[in-house]
């Protein structure tokens, strides 16, 4: 039997991974024999991919950030670009994470491997003169919300509006009881779920004031006899046992900080807490996506360090930070970023979907209303698995460009 199609993928980050594990299966339905190198995670080597260079070695974000780990990245980025040079794949899908896609787009395209990059870069928030590198280096752009085909579009780029993965995920089966004997958690009482992202930094600047607001929120109904709430902090499977243990400790120094904790629990199942909570406090990221199409009223908060807070308010250009108010082209879910994220405004914005069912309903309509945006023809993993083999297939590898 002859050898298979060899495919470069680049998954950095979590959630790229998490799309890579899924396009893996797709694409050996097409294409049996096929073959997968490149920039993944364990799950995606799970599937049989062969990992140059983990994800979890080089996932980092945020201007500091990312300054900090130039060498390191750099490094790790030679790795798989000499794999390229070697191994001479027949096509690439790069996946998000521009900082180090947008590069090896370049190598790949000078060797004549065609390119699809599945999961805009936000070139239309910031960095906008990436443009330029999209235009040279990739030759589909694919991607998860309806707004961006039509920018890259307007920019002569070759684009796809595939729909959103996560818009394909079925609603957790598991029922409240069931959940609440899983996690030890009184179904009898307002669940609030509390997403500080799962980053170490997004972490140590999110949860302290999503903590904060919890025992303002706890005080509240101890003295105005209101029903009390249980808050729930999912973990993110991608942290290790050490990890797991450090968020641990880090959320006992904070409740024993408060006078009258409360009560939260650390629970493994994000999309069952935001099936089952009352309302959540989401980071800003793919939690909130998660959160608008399963309905759960929410508000969006996020932190970043001072430096990179202040670089970005100068280069990113949006109306609104939260994805689901990007997609539906107004604010539909309250956004508290950087100086307005405190407990109080936090607790603010909460109580009332927490308590009035008109508001509620009303949030709830609008995210449903967004969730249809975006759903595609197809499911998009399969659609940007089909793409893919037909550009595996063609009689001639594309044309090296300089």
């Amino acid at each position: 039997m002859p050898p298979g199609p060899k495919i470069f993928l680049s998954a950095g980050e979590a959630s790229g991974e998490h799309y890579g594990t899924l396009l893996i299966p797709a694409l050996r339905r097409l294409d049996p024999q096929a073959e997968f190198f490149g920039l993944g995670g364990r799950r995606m080597e799970a599937l049989g991919f062969r990992p140059i260079v983990r994800s979890e070695d080089v996932a980092v974000m945020g201007i500091t950030e990312i300054v900090r780990h130039i060498p390191h990245i750099y490094r790790e980025y030679q790795r798989l670009k000499a794999s390229i040079l070697a191994e001479k794949p027949d096509a690439a899908v790069l996946i998000d994470f521009p900082d180090v896609n947008l590069s090896l787009a370049r190598t790949l395209k000078k060797r004549g491997v065609p390119v699809i990059y599945f999961v805009s870069p936000q070139l239309w928030a910031w960095k906008k003169y990436r443009i330029k590198k999209v235009q040279k280096y990739v030759d589909r752009m694919l991607v998860i919300f309806p707004f961006e085909e039509r920018f890259y579009q307007d920019h002569g780029v070759e684009a796809e509006f595939v729909g959103h993965p996560l818009a394909e995920l079925p609603r957790p089966v598991i029922s409240r009881e069931a959940f609440a004997r899983q996690a030890g958690l009184d179904a009898s009482k307002l669940w609030v779920g509390l997403l500080p992202g799962s980053r170490s930094k997004e972490l140590r600047l999110n949860l302290p004031e999503m903590v904060r607001a919890a025992a303002m929120l706890h005080r509240e109904s101890l003295e105005n006899s209101r029903q009390n709430c249980e808050f729930l902090l999912p973990l993110a499977h991608t942290l290790t046992s050490p990890q797991r243990d450090h968020i641990r400790a880090v959320l006992a120094g904070l409740l024993a900080a408060e006078s009258a904790p409360p009560r939260i629990t650390l629970v493994d199942d994000a999309r069952a807490v935001l099936q089952h909570a009352q309302a959540s406090v989401v980071a800003s990221g793919t939690a909130t996506v998660e959160a608008g199409l399963i309905g759960n009223p929410f508000i969006v908060v996020y932190r970043l360090s001072p430096l990179s807070y202040a670089v970005a308010k100068r280069v990113v250009d949006v109306p609104h930070v939260a994805m689901v108010n990007l997609i539906a082209g107004k604010r539909i879910v309250p956004e508290l970023i950087q100086g307005d994220f405190t407990a109080a405004n936090v607790v603010s914005l909460l109580r009332p979907l927490l308590y009035d069912e008109e508001a509620r309903v009303r949030m709830q309509a609008d995210l449903s209303q967004t969730a249809e945006m975006l759903q595609g023809e197809e499911s998009a993993i399969d659609r940007v698995a089909r793409i893919t083999s037909r550009m595996l297939h063609r009689n001639e590898r594309l044309s090296p460009v300089s």
